[in-house]
């Protein structure tokens, strides 16, 4: 049998870098074009409903995400991961620089729904090819990677938008080339990956399950969902919050905001450390990181100490984000991979979308933005109580005994 196993590239560094940096590209999409939204919306003011029409420049992609993600993953189980992200990059500059050029909003709209397709493709099919190449603590540790990268990159995307947008809100789209220098990335670092899953003696292994582990993903996704939607609560309403407490100017708000913020990657930095612990007792930590940091939010009389749960808050999500995903990457094999990622990242793209309806929701039942604080710290006591009792273990990381030149 070892005669007829082929060489093949191993899997360094750069290739992790490679497939790290597209991330960020998810992040653009939304935080670069946030400070200059004030300046699309007055440009846009003759057209009818510009108050509904032009938000939606910034949100479209994330719409798209968490539509077409299952799609994507099919398509790169189908016609090879590699090649489709290659062609995704093109297309996302394509699309993203496209505004420049444009004049009317419904164009700019239908532009931005290509950078929705396109990012769908990076984010599920650069995930996946993270889980072709790297098994074990690698893929662990580079699967991580990608939440710090995607959150200190929107500190560096939102800086950028602004300074950018002082000479027009047309020149931040530019930024969007840069998805030309990930191409060349990938391009020269990656290859089209193969897996062969065998068992002893060089014998297939059967998959079980039709091919797919539906009854465990449908759970780590509903899981997701519900995390998805604490995680992003801090990011879209920590602002408010320093409003109710007495905070004016927008430059300290945003830059309090950024520093409690800081807790995502730390939090990541502690996964890359503990995050061979077992499922149950990561998520016991984390959900209890979340419950602390909104309690100290809501019942918060300043704005240091509602910082302060804030940071604490955003270290649980930083732990919480890459758990989840490392956890579903380990059930899945070569074969139903892109599948399989593309779900979780739709999932986590409609908690997104959900997280400001619910605290919208609660701050009515519960008499404004602190009252929904302590309200998502008891849910975030549930999902301790749900890691408590649910049947969570780890996948069997499948054995694949090759990945070659396709």
């Amino acid at each position: 049998m070892a005669s007829e196993t082929l060489s093949h590239p191993m899997p360094g560094a750069l290739t992790g870098i490679a497939l790290l940096l597209p991330i960020t590209l998810s992040t653009m999409a939304i935080v670069l074009l946030a400070p200059i939204l004030p300046q699309l919306l007055h440009a846009y003011r003759a057209v009818p409903g510009y108050e509904f029409w032009v938000p939606m420049i910034l949100t479209v992609p994330a719409l798209c995400v968490a539509f077409l993600s299952p799609i994507a993953g099919l398509l790169g189980d189908h016609f090879g991961r590699r090649r489709l992200l290659l062609a995704a990059f093109l297309l996302y500059a394509l699309t993203g620089v496209a505004p420049v050029f444009l004049t009317s909003l419904p164009a700019i709209l239908a532009s931005r729904v290509g950078v929705g397709l396109s990012e769908a493709l990076i984010m599920v099919l650069s995930t996946t090819l993270i889980g072709d190449y790297f098994t074990g603590a690698a893929r662990d540790k580079w699967l991580a990677g990608q939440t710090a990268f995607a959150s200190l990159s929107a500190l560096l995307f939102f800086n950028i938008g602004g300074q950018l947008g002082a000479f027009g809100w047309r020149m931040p789209f530019w930024v969007y080339a840069s998805a030309l220098l990930m191409f060349a990335l990938v391009l020269r670092f990656t290859w089209e990956p193969k897996g062969e899953r065998s068992g002893p003696a060089g014998v297939a292994a059967p998959v079980a399950d039709g091919g797919f582990p539906w009854r465990r993903m449908m759970m780590i996704l509903a899981i997701t969902v519900y995390g998805s939607i604490f995680f992003y609560t801090v990011q879209i309403q920590a602002s408010s919050g320093l409003v109710h407490l007495g905070l004016t100017d927008p430059a300290r708000i945003g830059l309090l905001t950024s520093i409690a913020s800081i807790g995502v990657p730390l939090g990541t930095f502690v996964y890359s450390r503990v995050g061979r612990w077992p499922i149950r007792r990561l998520l016991l930590i984390e959900f209890a990181l979340l419950a602390a940091g909104f309690a100290t939010m809501a019942l918060a009389k300043g704005p240091t100490p509602f910082l302060v749960g804030c940071f604490l808050n955003q270290v649980g999500a930083g732990l919480l984000l890459p758990t989840l995903l490392v956890w579903s990457m380990s059930l899945l094999s070569f074969e139903v991979r892109g599948r399989g990622a593309g779900m979780w990242q739709s999932a986590f793209a409609f908690g997104q979308f959900l997280s400001p309806v619910v605290v919208t929701l609660l701050g009515r039942q519960a008499g404004g933005l602190m009252g929904a604080f302590l309200l998502m710290s008891v849910g975030a006591l549930v999902g301790a109580g749900i890691a408590l009792l649910a049947p969570l273990r780890r996948g069997a990381q499948p054995v694949e005994s090759m990945i070659v030149h396709g």
